[in-house]
Order: structure tokens, then C-alpha cells, then sequence
């Protein structure tokens, strides 16, 4: 058995009847580059040849008796693939918002936690003869960048597949264990809880200047450092998508041309990921401009940040940390935008700094994991996101992926696009995965909150295009 880490935990705690801890992926096939159609029976035999390489896929939770500590992980002794693997197809004409309608309503179902956390859907019937393969898995069990390497697993980087390798040991179940034993090792959890509350305070310390000025609390007796770069601290303003959140979704998608992002990136001197924050201001901006909903003040962002290392490698679970950025959104020209996005990012990573990860592995940990649920069930009863002060207005996540082709049964992926969490007080999550020579974006909100997600995509390639324009820059 393998434990979760209190963070992993977190990530099935935060789960309400209207907020699900899952995240997913809609990857978009041609199948005009396999030498035969590609079939569900494709799809189902080449999961079962790898999934002794997919760890999350074969495991799934023992929990321990009364919340007392972190659940477990088990290899599943009933596994059944085909109760994971499912077979669906969207009405003709297969158009792109009938798949992302599709997608989204399948991704807004919470998984079953007797089971391996993931389900997989094939799609067929898409405009061109295009197939696609839908993805949910827990975010208890991967991160952004193990959800990388797993696409890595299942996909490959020719359209013929190498020949398939026999595990180096056979897969081998776990019996469940019982609730008594299970018992023993939580009593055994609460026992070591002083111990990781003393280190919790030893991390908490020295992070007490970051958690203040990425939230903007003031913290008696701490003196701002004059030794970094500054400015002042920002609340999170109200806008039409922070509020409380219903189970239902809005999902769109689309792709940028990462050349044209870099091209903008050489003449400004900034990043991608500035380039990539100010395209995502700009449309927030646009959005909120056309709602009459734009606040006075800045927007503030956050943004995950991988702190796994080439050791963590298909270690699964969670190595990240966040920090807050301010999106210049009361900027109204789209250059000076840039500008002001490039030196956000600055003072965001050198004087705001990423939350250390040892303190939000520690903190989670620490926090029994029966309080964090109820506290998540009572905090959605109570609307309380309704009435405190936010501490960001929306996600943005960039999640690095492979800048090469990737087939499966010799069909090209032509673009895979994040279906992400959101949350009471976030309804608007901007996540995107680099692939192939493209930015795939993929933009989820609650359903009543940003019933135009479409328009955000449009935004996107908008601003984009006006970057381009006052740069100078020809297609």
C-alpha cells in the first residue's frame, strides 16, 4: 500500500455536490494518418498492454476508518477495464461546440471512489472523421505535469507503434485490508501529528512574508523587505464569475500558434508565460467589457507552479505549489498590457514568490483529513465565498507538453485540451498545454456564470492578433 500525501488528500476533500476534484483532457485524433480506422478495440488493447507503466490507473482507495488520517492506495484486486473504458459518439455533424458540450457534461460527474479514479471515453462521429479520447482522472493522484507523462505513455511518437514490452514483474493485486488494521495505522497517523504541526511551524515561519503579500494580509510586526522588487498589495475585486458555484459547466476550446506567441515574445523581451498572462488578461478584460462588469482595479490570478524534479518522475500524486499574480486588466492598450504583465510576473516570482510546497504539503497533512472535508461541506452550505474577501479571481495554469507529434494506432493527435477544476469563489479556470507547435487552450466556468465561454476563446486570438499587429509582426 502506498499513502497519500496530505495534499493529495486535500484534492478528495474539496470535493461538494458541486465541486469536483477530478480533472480532464479532450485529445483530438486524424485518423487519415493510420494505415486502418482506429476502433474502440484499438484503444482497449493498447490501454491493457501499458497500464502496468500507469500506476493511478490500477490503484485505487482504501480510506481510513473515521477521517483519522490520509487514505490509501491499493492495486485494485477487481480491476475491470471495461468499466472504465467507455464507447460514445456525438450527433452528426459532430461540430466542435457539440464535442465540447459533450465533454463537459461527461466531465461534470464525480468518479466512483470504489474504483481506480479514471474513466476513459473514445468519441467518435467529429466533423472530418475525426475520433477523440476523453480523460478524467483525480487530481489526488496526478498532477499537471504527471498528466504529461502519462500522455507520454499511452500515445506514441510514431505513427507505428513500438513492439509491446512485457512488464519486468507481473502486475500484482493487494487484498483489501481491514477496517481494524486500518484503524491501527490512522491511530498511529494521529500519533505522529506533533510532530508534523513542529514542522509546519518551522516552514510557516520564514513563509510568513510570502503568505502575506500574496494574499495581501497584514501580519502584525512583519516589515516589508526593501531588498526585492515591490508595489502594493491588491485584493481580488468582485467580477460576474466569483461567487458560488453549481455542478453544471461551460467548456470551450482552441489552439494559438505557439510561433506567433514567440514571435511577440522576441520583440517585447518577454516570456511565453508573459506573452501567454497578457493574451489571458486581455480577454478577461475584453469579457468583463462587454458583461459591464469591469472592475476598477487589477484582476489577480493563480497560478500553479510544478515543483517536481527530474527525481519526482512518475512518482504520481502532487508536487506543486502556487503563487498569486496581478493581471493588469484596467489597462487598456494591449501593449502597454504586456508590459506591465512582464513586470508583474517579475515582482510575482522574485518578491511574491511561489508558496513553498513543504508548507502546503505540511499544512495538509497536519489538518486531519475528516476536518478538511467537513470544513469544504460547510463552507458550501454557508456560501461563504459570498461573503469573505477573495483571494484570487481565476486560475491560470500553462502546462508544458511534448513539441513533437504523438499518434495512437498510428493516428496523429492533433491538439489535447485541459478540462480543469473550479471551485466556490473561482468559477473561471484558463488552462493550457503546449503541444505539437501550439498553445492548446482549454476554458472551463460554472454554466450560469460564463454562459459565453466561447467568446473568451475568440478573445484569446483577438488580442493576439493586436499584439501581432502593433508589433509589426506579418503571418
Amino acid at each position: 500500500m502506498k499513502q497519500l500525501s496530505g495534499l493529495d488528500t486535500s484534492f478528495l476533500r474539496m470535493e461538494t455536490p458541486t465541486t469536483y476534484g477530478h480533472v480532464a483532457s479532450l485529445a483530438v485524433f486524424d485518423p487519415s494518418t493510420a494505415p486502418r480506422p482506429v476502433t474502440f478495440d484499438d484503444v482497449r488493447s493498447l490501454v491493457l498492454e501499458r497500464i502496468h507503466l500507469v500506476a493511478p490507473f490500477r490503484r485505487r482507495l482504501v480510506e481510513v476508518p473515521l477521517g483519522l488520517d490520509c487514505p490509501f492506495w491499493i492495486e485494485d484486486p477487481d480491476f475491470d477495464i471495461d468499466f472504465h473504458l467507455r464507447h460514445i459518439a456525438v450527433p452528426s455533424p459532430g461540430s466542435q461546440t457539440q464535442l465540447a458540450e459533450l465533454a463537459v457534461r461527461i466531465a461534470a460527474r464525480h468518479l466512483d471512489r470504489s474504483r481506480p479514479l479514471w474513466e476513459m471515453y473514445v468519441i467518435e462521429g467529429l466533423e472530418g472523421g475525426r475520433i477523440a479520447e476523453l480523460t478524467k482522472i483525480h487530481h489526488a493522484c496526478i498532477d499537471g505535469v504527471e498528466g504529461a507523462e502519462i500522455l507520454g505513455v499511452l500515445l506514441d511518437m510514431e505513427p507505428e507503434a513500438p513492439p509491446a514490452q512485457p512488464p519486468a514483474e507481473a502486475w500484482q493485486w493487494e487484498r483489501e485490508p481491514s477496517q481494524l488494521s486500518m484503524l491501527g495505522r490512522g491511530l498511529l497517523g494521529l500519533a505522529s501529528r506533533p510532530r508534523v504541526g513542529m514542522r509546519l511551524v518551522r516552514h510557516a515561519v520564514p513563509a510568513l512574508g510570502t503568505i502575506s503579500r500574496n494574499f495581501a494580509l497584514p501580519i502584525p510586526g512583519l516589515r516589508p523587505r526593501d531588498d526585492v522588487l515591490s508595489r502594493p498589495a491588491v485584493t481580488a475585486p468582485r467580477t460576474p464569475f466569483n461567487g458560488i458555484i453549481t455542478p453544471h459547466r461551460r467548456w470551450a476550446f482552441g489552439t494559438l500558434a505557439l510561433s506567433d506567441i514567440k514571435a511577440v515574445k522576441n520583440k517585447t523581451g518577454a516570456t511565453v508565460n508573459d506573452v501567454v498572462m497578457a493574451l489571458c488578461a486581455g480577454a478577461l478584460r475584453r469579457w468583463l467589457i462587454k458583461h459591464e462588469a469591469l472592475p476598477d482595479g487589477p484582476l489577480l490570478a493563480m497560478v500553479p507552479v510544478s515543483v517536481r524534479v527530474e527525481g519526482d518522475k512518475g512518482a504520481g500524486g502532487n508536487q506543486i505549489s502556487a503563487m498569486v499574480a496581478v493581471l493588469p486588466t484596467d489597462q487598456a492598450d494591449p501593449l502597454l498590457r504586456l508590459q506591465e504583465m512582464q513586470a508583474e510576473m517579475v515582482i510575482a516570482k522574485h518578491e511574491h514568490g511561489a508558496l513553498p510546497a513543504d508548507l502546503l504539503q505540511d499544512f495538509a497533512a497536519f489538518t486531519p483529513p475528516s476536518v478538511l472535508g467537513m470544513a469544504s461541506r460547510v463552507a458550501a452550505r454557508a456560501r461563504l465565498m459570498d461573503m469573505v474577501n477573495l483571494p484570487f479571481n481565476v486560475v491560470i495554469s500553462n502546462v508544458p507538453g511534448p513539441q513533437f507529434p504523438l499518434y495512437t494506432s498510428g493516428a496523429r493527435m492533433e491538439g489535447i485540451y485541459p478540462i480543469s477544476a473550479i471551485t466556490d469563489g473561482v468559477g473561471l479556470n484558463m488552462t493550457l498545454m503546449s503541444y505539437n507547435g501550439g498553445l492548446d487552450f482549454g476554458l472551463v466556468a460554472d454554466r450560469e456564470m460564463v454562459p459565453d465561454i466561447w467568446s473568451m476563446i475568440d478573445a484569446l486570438e483577438e488580442e493576439l492578433e493586436s499584439l501581432k499587429k502593433l508589433e509589426g509582426i506579418s503571418d
